[in-house]
């Protein structure tokens, strides 16, 4: 994961949450947490956090894993969730059409 700035990063994640929680993400502990970790490494005229570099990798890690699972269970529900289906469809998913006979019958002429 690229490093970024800790305010892109924090908006990623949030972003992530809110996909997962729907409209109500604000009230839920993980968007407590998160913004509380945010805040508590943020670089001030009176403190200095050492492990500021380290905390924003992670958090771009994190933020990386949360859109990669989105985007995988997606993925995952739209070509494995429905069970069998006919070549036609199966064509379809790959943009694929299956060849037709003059006539609208087989191969026999």
């Amino acid at each position: 994961a690229a490093v970024t700035s800790p305010l892109r990063a924090c908006r990623g994640i949030l972003k992530e949450i809110r996909f997962m929680k729907g409209s109500g993400y604000r009230h839920t502990h993980v968007y407590k947490y998160v913004l509380d970790q945010f805040r508590r490494n943020q670089v001030t005229g009176a403190q200095y956090c050492r492990e500021r570099m380290d905390a924003l990798h992670t958090a771009c890690t994190y933020q990386c894993l949360l859109t990669s699972t989105r985007v995988h269970l997606h993925l995952h529900e739209l070509y494995h969730a429905r069970g069998e289906r006919d070549p036609e469809q199966m064509a379809g998913l790959v943009g694929l059409r299956l060849p037709t006979q003059p006539g609208g019958k087989g191969w026999e002429t």
